[in-house]
């Protein structure tokens, strides 16, 4: 993938202040918040933020099996309900255009978040959305590990 633009150099001022939002959603845990990202990042086919988010759920304590299973996560028994909840969610927020957010999602997710959680993880999504779109907009790819 080749850069386009240095985004971040160009308008780092916007950039920072996305950035900076992300502390302002406490209620979702570091590593839920990561595979909630990546759920999001994998949709989009962003492979900088696929690239990243793994790495940060890897640091957070979440397992290799899991991330693994990730893209099929309604096939597998690893997921727990709320999970599952919130990653319907964040499928559906994803193709908001394409099949609005259902009802039935939003019902199910509420039985498992309070009205707080359900803002910060709609927050966490629609911010993801947005760092893809950058991203992918723009070229940026991750930069080759070596682990």
């Amino acid at each position: 993938m080749i850069e386009r633009l240095d985004y971040v150099s160009i308008n780092g001022l916007a950039i920072a202040s996305m950035a900076k939002a992300k502390n302002d959603m406490p209620s979702i845990g570091k590593k839920f918040r990561a595979m909630i990202e990546l759920r999001v990042s994998q949709i989009n086919g962003c492979a900088y933020c696929v690239d990243l988010h793994t790495k940060e759920a890897r640091q957070a304590g979440e397992t290799t099996q899991r991330l693994d299973c990730l893209t099929v996560w309604r096939e597998v028994t690893f997921f727990d309900d709320a999970e599952k909840a919130a990653l319907a969610w964040a499928e559906a927020v994803t193709a908001v255009a394409t099949n609005g957010a259902p009802e039935h999602l939003y019902n199910i997710l509420s039985e498992h978040f309070s009205e707080q959680e359900i803002v910060d993880l709609t927050l966490i999504i629609a911010q993801m959305n947005a760092w893809n779109r950058l991203a992918i907009s723009f070229g940026h790819g991750p930069d080759a590990r070596s682990e």
